[in-house]
């Protein structure tokens, strides 16, 4: 039976493209399925009663510092995206989405890419079609999609469910039932995993 590790994940979180990155290239050397968890960041923030760093002056500010100078020791390519806060309530339904089509995998790498390695104003449509259209999406059709009510309501549901198993931020890996918050804690995760 293959070993699975579950990331819990929104493409505003420079902390979950950097715990993404990494889980990938650990992904290649070792033998286990990453099974991908969206979750609306906003949404769980709120049921925690948490106020994003985003809005927050002095979180913000050293989440930037914080997060290049991560990204430089690890050698991952990174750009604080200068359109922070980014909205992406619809790329995390577009995650529920592309699975049906076989697409999680080049859609994550993309959005996540187009927001936090080539810094792109993913608030402007125009851009967002882009970015879709490289993905072999239309982008009409995905934000018909995006805003269908069961859509909807399945982010909702796994939002609600990840709070209901104590997660409250983003990235969020989970391993046997045990969770482990922060892209700094994967290799608890992966202690874990391997035990």
């Amino acid at each position: 039976m293959t070993k699975s590790i579950e990331f819990y994940f929104d493409f505003s979180s420079p902390y979950a493209y950097i715990g993404y990155k990494e889980l990938k290239k650990i992904q290649k050397k070792n033998s286990f399925k990453i099974n991908f968890m969206p979750v609306f960041l906003g949404g769980l923030h709120n049921l925690a009663g948490i106020t994003p760093a985003a809005f927050n002056i002095l979180k913000s500010d050293y989440m930037n510092r914080d997060t290049k100078l991560i990204c430089k020791k690890k050698n991952i390519l990174f750009n604080f995206n200068s359109y922070f806060p980014i909205k992406t309530v619809n790329f995390m339904r577009g995650v529920i989405i592309v699975k049906e089509d076989d697409l999680e995998l080049i859609y994550i790498e993309k959005i996540f890419n187009a927001i936090w390695k080539d810094g792109l104003n993913m608030n402007d449509q125009i851009v967002i079609n882009k970015v879709l259209k490289n993905i072999d999406l239309n982008p009409e059709k995905f934000l018909t999609k995006a805003s269908d009510q069961k859509i909807k309501e399945k982010l909702r549901k796994l939002t609600d469910d990840a709070f209901k198993k104590g997660i409250f931020g983003a990235p969020t890996f989970r391993v046997n039932r045990k969770i482990f918050w922060g892209q700094d804690r994967l290799s608890y995760a992966l202690d874990e995993l391997n035990s």
